[in-house]
């Protein structure tokens, strides 16, 4: 079974969805200096597109997300921490998840998304490798019976 089939199953999704939710405004909240203002705004930027657009854009993208962790996390499964594994291997873990948004991106139908993923798009590698564990700590909640 996947991460997918796991953890966006009907019992878990909402709690998944809100966690990574708190994880995103986590992550927002620590960033600070001229990057942190320029993420800061575009996050409130997108936050204006509708009511509840957040939750709906990371519903939208978890299982797309997860597949492609899938690998990963089972490889650090196989090594006894995947927390941890993920972690350490927090690079091919951010090109995955960015992997995800870059395809997803192209089809956004509304300019603000588009235009703001592409002004971030150069700085997004550093900050979710910087979120890999705040993120591998959410699955492995998740994960646990």
């Amino acid at each position: 079974m996947g991460l997918s089939d796991g953890l966006l199953n009907p019992t878990k999704k909402a709690m998944v969805i809100d966690d990574c939710c708190k994880m995103i405004e986590g992550q927002l909240a620590s960033k600070s200096g001229m990057s942190g203002i320029a993420l800061k705004t575009a996050f409130a930027a997108l936050k204006g597109v509708k009511p509840g657009y957040i939750p709906y854009v990371v519903e939208q993208i978890l299982p797309q997300c997860f597949t492609a962790l899938d690998p990963i996390w089972s490889q650090g499964v196989e090594k006894g921490d995947p927390i941890e594994y993920l972690s350490a291997n927090r690079t091919h873990t951010a090109d995955a998840l960015l992997g995800v948004t870059d395809a997803r991106v192209k089809n956004a139908k509304r300019q603000i998304v588009r235009g703001t993923y592409e002004k971030l798009r150069g700085s997004a590698k550093k900050h979710v490798e910087e979120a890999v564990p705040d993120l591998a700590k959410v699955i492995d909640n998740y994960t646990k019976v």
